[in-house]
């Protein structure tokens, strides 16, 4: 079995107890494979203090890491992956800031973790490069003839090209992308919206549904949405802790319906929206006053950030408003916590509550409405309530899909929930937990390195797409990719293209 190299922003030490679902089933990955997992530990050093590689063994899993200087940190982490890349590939550009520093720090460091990391690694290893802070890695690799299998997994959202052109830098960004032999994303949407830019605005070319021919280079795209652990997150729900915290929701004169969000503190996940489809609910439905109370856990996140600085202020004043408004002296309508919050602990609180209320502005999936479906009681589960802009509801359809920019949507939303009879519950929840579990942490791992493993694609003078032929067009050598649902169709010229890369 190939060793598997992991390389990503932040490494999470094995034993570390906060570590999320995907860092622990990208472990998981690496144990039963035998790897490497390379990026930053969370150090910031002196900007005149000498950087080194850290290297430790932990069972089958080695990590390396290594520091960032204060500087790098400011304008490669604060400056462009959070000020400038986070906002647009989320449709924010309003938030969006742009510096040369900010984008020439961000090539630096991606070369820097390349300079690191190409001499440990042995030819036939397959690299799997995590995220928006890494973009061009594979090109920095490349760069240093590193002619190992590379892919990328985008676990974020990609805008529509015409976001994506109003950044400076998207032209050299794109073409980064195009050194990998696989790109990862979360949803069909996602591919449309890369492979619609690639073809149209960078000239490529579709040479099947899948797989790109752009300036030389052939890239395979590949919808591999992330999953969790399910039995292991099930299990977590079901300790003895996870029962006496249940119990403790339930205690005599607490409301009867919880509803529960757990978002890291973004402008993303909207929260300032939630509160206020909370709130509303409590207007148009007066008979849930004491009957229902939303807890919100939103760990602090990027707060050297503007942005997330004024979303906390915002949250912590609506959540004083709406307590002020219709709290009683028996009865606090929004519980706000704002500190990390064990995965053990959010099992029992997932369990416990009647309502999942996942609703994001914009999001690649959204790990913790699966947690919430996958922490239910079979014989008694709650409802999720699951935004349409949230990556997970391209596959969760028997949640309630509303509309996060609409309190009235939500609102009607949550009174269903609440009023939703135990039968429609169960059927609901099977759909969903099947849906989970068949797209689990495993499956994507899997299936990404499956199609890494695989042999580069090359040009066929007949290519299916869909298990169609591509419909020949009218003039010299043009052809039309079918329509479908989430994959439009994309006028495309016949040219010769180069040799695949190595």
């Amino acid at each position: 079995m190939r060793r598997l190299v992991v390389v990503s922003n932040r490494v999470v030490e094995p034993q570390c107890a906060a570590s999320g679902g995907l860092a622990v089933c990208i472990l998981d990955g690496l144990r039963e494979r035998g790897g490497l997992w390379f990026g930053w530990k969370g150090d910031i050093v002196a900007q005149d203090e000498e950087l080194t590689v850290s290297v430790e063994t932990h069972d089958r899993v080695t990590l390396a890491t290594t520091q960032l200087t204060e500087r790098e940190f400011q304008d490669y982490y604060l400056g462009f992956c959070n000020n400038a890349l986070w906002p647009v590939l989320h449709s924010r550009l309003d938030l969006a800031r742009f510096t040369p520093e900010n984008a020439d720090s961000y090539c630096a460091v991606n070369r820097r973790f390349a300079e690191a990391l190409a001499p440990m690694l042995r030819p036939d290893d397959l690299v799997w490069a995590h995220d928006y802070h890494l973009i061009p890695l594979g090109a920095e690799l490349r760069a240093k003839n590193v002619q190992n299998r590379i892919g990328f997994f985008l676990h974020i959202s990609f805008p529509s090209p015409d976001v994506l052109l109003a950044m400076p830098e998207h032209e050299w960004l794109m073409r980064a992308l195009t050194s990998y032999d696989v790109v990862g994303f979360q949803t069909r949407a996602d591919q449309a919206n890369f492979c619609r830019f690639m073809c149209d605005v960078m000239r490529g070319e579709m040479l099947s549904a899948d797989t790109l021919s752009v300036e030389g280079s052939i890239v395979t795209t590949a919808v591999i949405p992330a999953g969790i652990d399910v039995d292991s997150f099930s299990a977590m729900a079901q300790t003895p802790q996870a029962v006496a915290r249940i119990k403790w929701l339930h205690r005599r004169g607490e409301p009867g319906t919880h509803i529960i969000g757990v978002d890291r503190l973004d402008y993303t996940k909207g929260l300032p929206d939630r509160l206020r489809s909370f709130q509303r609910l409590l207007e148009l439905y007066p008979q849930y006053c004491k009957e229902a109370t939303l807890m919100q856990i939103a760990p602090p996140t990027r707060e050297e950030v503007k942005a997330y600085a004024d979303i906390r202020h915002e949250l912590e004043a609506l959540s004083g408003e709406i307590n002020g408004q219709f709290g009683d002296f028996d009865w606090t309508p929004v519980r706000y916590i704002h500190r990390n919050v064990s995965r053990e602990t959010l099992a029992g609180l997932y369990r416990g509550s009647q309502i999942g209320l996942v609703t994001p502005l914009r999001d690649g999936m959204n790990l913790v409405a699966k947690e919430y479906v996958a922490a239910q009681d079979p014989q008694n589960p709650g409802v999720l309530v699951l935004s349409r802009f949230a990556g997970a509801a391209e596959d969760l359809l028997e949640a309630l899909i509303v509309n996060p920019y609409d309190p009235e949507d939500v609102a009607a939303a949550l009174q269903r929930a609440m009023s939703m009879e135990r039968e429609e519950r169960v059927e609901r929840h099977a759909a969903l937990l099947s849906r989970v579990r068949a797209r689990d942490a495993g499956n994507w791992i899997g299936r990404f390195l499956k199609a890494l493993e695989a042999p580069a694609p090359t040009r066929s003078a007949s290519c299916a797409v869909r298990g169609k032929r591509f419909a020949a067009r009218t003039g010299p050598a043009k052809i039309l990719v079918p329509a479908g649902k989430f994959f439009p169709p994309y006028a495309v010229t016949d040219r010769s293209i180069a040799a695949a890369r190595p």
